[in-house]
C-alpha cells in the first residue's frame, strides 16, 4: 500500500474557539490507483490533502491520526525530512493555475527550479528533461513556449505547466486538489485524460480532490465520499456511481443535469452546510435529509461496513 490514512484529524484554531475541519478520516491508496475525494466546499477534502503535505496554516494542525507514505508516518517528520518529500515523490496540483504560478518569472524557469532542486543533474540535463515534459502534457513549441510567464497562458496551459511542474520528479503519488476548476468543458476533459496519461505513463497514484461527480466517473477507481469532515460513503468508483447508498450521495449524483431529464429546474439538495463549530452531535447530514428521524440527530452514526470495499455512516442506508 502506497498511502495509508488513519482516523486523521485536523484542527483550527479560531477566534471562536477550536474547531476541527476533519475528523477520523481513514483510507488507503495503492499504487497506480486514483482515488476521488468528493463534495461540497467546506466538506474538508483541500484540508486532507494540506495534511498529507504538512502544508497546513500556522493555526491548523493534526491532533490525532496517521499518514503513513511507504510505511513511514509523515506526521512524525523533520521539516528537513518532509522537503524532501514534497514535491519529489509527492506533489500537488493546486486548485487555481492563473496564482499557483509566479507571476514574475517564466515557465521554464519555474519548472527546472523544480528538477535541479530534487534531483542531481546538469542544467542541461534538466533542460532537456523540462522540454520532454512540456511536450508529455502537450504544449506547443516547448522550445519557445519555455520563455513565456504565466499571463501569456490561458486557463487550460497553465494547468498544463502545473502538471509538469508536479511530474517533473517522477512522484510516486500525485495530489489534484479540484484540477478542472474554472476550465471550460472541453478543456476539462483534455485536463483528465492528460492525469489519467500520466497514470499510465510513470505508475503515479492519484489522489483527486473534486466536487464534480462527472470528473469522479470518468477517472478514479475509488471515492470517499466527504461532508462536514467526516466520510460518509466510501467504496468502488461503478459501485457508488450505480447504486449510492448515503442520502448524500444519492444528492450529488441525483444534481448532475441528464439530457433526459425534462423537468422545470434541476434538482438540489435543500439547506446549507453548515459551519464548522455548528456541526450537530448527530449526522451532519440530518437537516438537509429527507429520510431524517429523531434517532439520527440524536448519536453519530458510525462508519460501517456494507460490504468487502464498501462503506457508509447512515442508519437509514438506501438500497441496502
Amino acid at each position: 500500500m502506497l498511502l495509508e490514512v488513519e482516523n486523521l484529524t485536523t484542527e483550527f484554531a479560531t477566534r471562536r474557539g477550536k474547531v476541527q475541519a476533519i475528523k477520523n478520516v481513514s483510507f488507503n491508496i495503492d499504487r497506480g490507483e486514483i482515488l476521488a475525494l468528493v463534495g461540497e466546499s467546506g466538506s474538508g477534502k483541500s484540508v486532507t490533502s494540506l495534511s498529507i503535505m504538512q502544508l497546513l496554516s500556522s493555526n491548523g494542525s493534526i491532533v490525532n491520526g496517521s499518514i503513513k507514505f511507504n510505511g513511514e508516518d509523515l506526521t512524525k517528520l523533520s521539516d528537513k525530512r518532509m522537503r524532501h518529500i514534497r514535491g519529489n515523490r509527492i506533489s500537488m496540483i493546486f486548485q487555481e493555475p492563473m496564482t499557483s504560478l509566479n507571476p514574475i518569472f517564466t515557465v521554464g524557469d519555474q519548472i527546472l527550479e523544480s528538477i535541479l532542486e530534487h534531483t542531481k543533474i546538469s542544467k542541461k540535463e534538466a533542460h532537456e528533461k523540462m522540454l520532454h515534459l512540456l511536450d508529455t502534457v502537450g504544449i506547443p513549441n516547448p522550445s519557445k513556449r519555455v520563455n513565456d510567464y504565466p499571463h501569456q497562458m490561458s486557463g487550460g496551459m497553465s494547468q498544463r505547466i502545473m502538471i509538469a511542474i508536479a511530474m517533473s520528479c517522477e512522484p510516486e503519488l500525485l495530489i489534484a486538489d479540484e484540477p478542472t476548476t474554472a476550465l471550460d468543458v472541453t478543456i476539462q476533459a483534455q485536463i483528465l485524460d492528460l492525469i489519467y496519461k500520466m497514470r499510465e505513463q510513470f505508475n503515479v497514484s492519484v489522489l483527486l480532490i473534486t466536487h464534480d461527480l462527472g470528473v469522479v466517473a470518468e477517472a478514479a477507481d475509488k471515492v470517499c465520499v466527504m461532508y462536514c469532515g467526516r466520510i460518509v460513503e466510501q467504496g468502488k468508483c461503478s459501485d457508488i456511481l450505480s447504486k449510492p447508498l448515503h442520502p448524500y450521495t444519492h444528492g450529488l449524483l441525483k444534481s448532475i443535469p441528464r439530457l433526459d431529464d425534462h423537468t422545470d429546474r434541476l434538482y438540489m439538495i435543500p439547506g446549507m452546510v453548515p459551519p464548522l463549530e455548528l456541526v450537530p452531535d448527530g449526522c451532519a447530514f440530518a437537516d438537509r435529509c429527507s429520510l431524517c428521524e429523531e434517532k439520527c440527530k440524536a448519536a453519530l452514526p458510525e462508519l460501517r461496513q456494507i460490504s468487502e470495499d464498501r462503506y457508509v455512516r447512515c442508519i437509514k442506508t438506501i438500497g441496502a
